[in-house]
């Protein structure tokens, strides 16, 4: 799930879809950072911002992708902007999801871009329509704007295979075949 920082969605989210993972939107909470930001120092703290959740800047590679980076960050900046770190700590677990899924997903899922733009592109095209003659159409239009907007995402073999692990952690979260107690334990190396 990506949103911005609507506590009615965030808390939608939680009560129904409980298992799955929020992503926070990097581009809102990005704004909501900034305007905290003097506008003389707005430019370089976006430029850092940006590179905390870039996963192809070289010059970060010794930090990994996610929580660390945002530690760094919140580091170098928060003596001058404690109101801009705050805001951007506590929404801190939710604005690395995205590393989870695969590589060449991470620029389409980081934001609620996608959504909102096949939003406006549905209601584009109702506008057109004026009124729809059934359900089915209404569903035929709204299927083919997305089916459109999902051609952007690629799908290889590795990255299936990141969805399908993901999908099981997050469904069937492993557990252990035999348990260990000290008796099983006992009782195995009595009988070898």
């Amino acid at each position: 799930m990506i949103s911005d920082g609507a506590p009615g969605i965030i808390a939608a989210c939680e009560l129904v879809l409980g298992r799955s993972l929020r992503q926070r939107c990097l581009i809102h909470k990005s704004r909501n950072v900034l305007s905290k930001i003097s506008k003389p120092d707005q430019q370089a703290v976006k430029d850092d911002l940006w590179k905390v959740f870039d996963t192809t800047v070289p010059e970060l590679n010794d930090i990994a992708p996610g929580q660390q980076r945002i530690d760094a960050f919140a580091a170098a900046w928060e003596k001058q902007y404690p109101a801009a770190i705050k805001s951007m700590m506590t929404d801190r677990e939710s604005l690395t999801p995205y590393l989870r899924f695969p590589i060449e997903h991470h620029k389409r899922i980081r934001h609620s871009n996608f959504i909102e733009r096949t939003f406006g592109e549905t209601r584009r095209r109702v506008k057109v329509i004026g009124r729809f003659p059934g359900e089915t159409s209404c569903v035929s239009l709204v299927w083919a704007v997305l089916d459109r907007a999902a051609r952007g995402f690629t799908m290889t073999a590795v990255a299936l295979r990141t969805l399908h692990d993901l999908r099981r952690a997050l469904l069937d979260p492993l557990t252990q075949l035999r348990p260990t107690t000290t008796a099983t334990v006992t009782a195995t190396a009595d009988a070898a």
